[in-house]
């Protein structure tokens, strides 16, 4: 597999995270390499402890390693202290969780904002959020809150707030799993024009392969372990993916990659 020569929207290097549960340690990762480029849908795959939210929580600088590093447009989360760590984070990392976490007192419009608000820019390029609202099919549903808006609605509001910072890279974490399989489809394409159309790089965590299917390539974790990562394209359709991926799962040994 080429890699660009650019510097890589997100890299880790030899990244290993553990934690307590009681007296017992708990090893979420192992010495993980992974680099990602600049433009690309990466899906992370693996089965529930596999590692793959413990991955994206590291980077999204929601969590520090124990050891490695993570860099995200070149910047090494570790040389950032706790305050500018959030501060990167809220200006260059985007965030979608699968639960939404709107902001249930405030209207679509102003949930899409509220990273700008929180950074202390209190009078924002509405025409901005405007034109983004229309991209993503929400722009009637911007004085909404969001019990009045459909689950895929919702989503969409969400991934409109992780865009507005213009950030380095989108990090997803089951974006679909609340919702039903036509909303499912339809956050999966508007995920994958994201990328197409307007040049985002996309990371999204996700066990379903017919979510998996829409990403350029697919990073396979096991027991905390990078087992494989390969391309979407040598598959003919989501049924012969998800073969290929649990027969990586059961055999689980790690690849070079």
């Amino acid at each position: 597999m080429n890699r660009s020569t650019e510097t890589p929207a997100a890299a880790v290097q030899n990244a290993a995270k553990q934690y307590k549960q009681g007296h017992r340690r708990v090893e979420a990762l192992q010495g993980v390499d992974l680099e990602i480029e600049a433009g690309r849908f990466v899906a992370v795959m693996g089965a529930s402890g596999s590692g793959k939210s413990t991955l994206l929580h590291l980077l999204g600088g929601l969590t520090r390693p124990s050891s490695g590093t993570i860099s995200i447009g070149g910047q090494n989360l570790a040389e950032l202290s706790d305050r500018r760590l959030t501060q990167f984070r809220r200006d260059r990392i985007g965030l979608v969780f699968q639960d939404f976490n709107l902001i249930p007192s405030l209207t679509a419009y102003d949930n899409v904002l509220f990273p700008l608000y929180a950074a202390g820019i209190n009078s924002p390029d509405s025409s901005r959020v405007q034109d983004m609202a229309v991209r993503l099919g929400i722009h009637d549903r911007l004085e909404h809150r969001p019990d009045s808006l459909s689950g895929g609605e919702q989503q969409r509001v969400a991934i409109a707030r992780a865009l507005v910072a213009d950030p380095a890279i989108v990090l997803a974490d089951e974006p679909t799993g609340s919702l039903d399989s036509v909303s499912s489809e339809a956050i999966c394409k508007l995920l994958r024009e994201l990328c197409d159309r307007h040049d985002r790089t996309l990371v999204v965590v996700t066990h379903e392969p017919s979510v998996a299917v829409w990403a350029d390539e697919i990073v396979v974790l096991k027991d905390g372990r990078l087992v494989e990562r390969f391309l979407t394209a040598d598959y003919a359709d989501a049924q012969s993916l998800a073969t290929h991926y649990q027969s990586l799962i059961s055999r689980g040994e790690p690849a070079v990659v």
